[in-house]
């Protein structure tokens, strides 16, 4: 597996932003608490409980993007879609489709690496019940947007969830917008794709509205895209 790319400086300024950003009161309050009661079955671990930066490859080709940090996962662990089932399912079909050098990712330190993908959520913070206010989702909106002009070579958007579909389309100025569904594809006017997945929750994966072969079939999808 090639080595890593190193991220450019506006990544490096995300980051730290990121990680210290505290705009948002109802969602401060909230990560924080999550962090400090913390879930029986993590009650050793030492929690991240702040904003939680986007995770990959520099160069990546490809952009997965999620709704936001889970309060038990992400926000836990300090590494989105990592510490939850929803990141196993990630992982794995990144995996299986050749973006990622192994199949699991437990914490920031496992050693899993992208290559040609980066990874992030539309809102940076864990939010009660999963969802954001507009007013939330509006002031993490120039974290994305500058998120997304920093990732270059940028060609295909994963878009899991509706919420991170209407995120994107709103951002690549995708008009008409076609209605979300899994596997539904939609071009932006840059060229770039955005293809639509049911989120890997366990809302759809217990309840097998997703299973493991859909979440295949949809990054079998995105590697034909950005094959050269």
């Amino acid at each position: 597996m090639p080595k890593p790319s190193r991220p450019s400086r506006v990544l490096v300024e995300l980051h730290d932003e990121i990680v210290d950003c505290g705009r948002c009161e109802r969602l401060v309050e909230w990560r924080e608490m999550a962090a400090a009661e913390k879930r029986a079955s993590y009650r050793d671990e030492e929690y991240w409980g702040r904003g939680v930066p986007g995770f990959g490859d520099p160069m990546a080709k490809v952009l997965v993007l999620g709704l936001a940090p889970a309060a038990h996962g992400a926000n836990r662990t300090g590494r989105i879609f990592t510490g939850d089932r929803s990141g196993d399912w990630l992982y794995r079909a990144m995996y299986r489709a050749g973006f990622a050098n192994q199949p699991t990712s437990t914490h920031r330190g496992d050693g899993l690496r992208l290559v040609g993908a980066w990874v992030t959520s539309a809102v940076k913070c864990a939010p009660p019940d999963n969802k954001p206010s507009t007013d939330e989702r509006d002031t993490c909106v120039p974290f994305l947007r500058r998120e997304i002009a920093a990732l270059s070579r940028l060609r295909v958007v994963v878009c899991l969830g509706a919420f991170a579909y209407e995120a994107a389309c709103r951002e690549f100025s995708v008009k008409p917008r076609p209605k979300f569904g899994h596997g539904v594809e939609a071009e932006s006017p840059s060229g770039v794709s955005l293809v639509c997945s049911f989120h890997p929750s366990q809302q759809n994966t217990f309840t097998g509205r997703l299973t493991e072969p859909m979440f295949d079939a949809i990054f079998e999808r995105v590697a034909e895209l950005t094959s050269d």
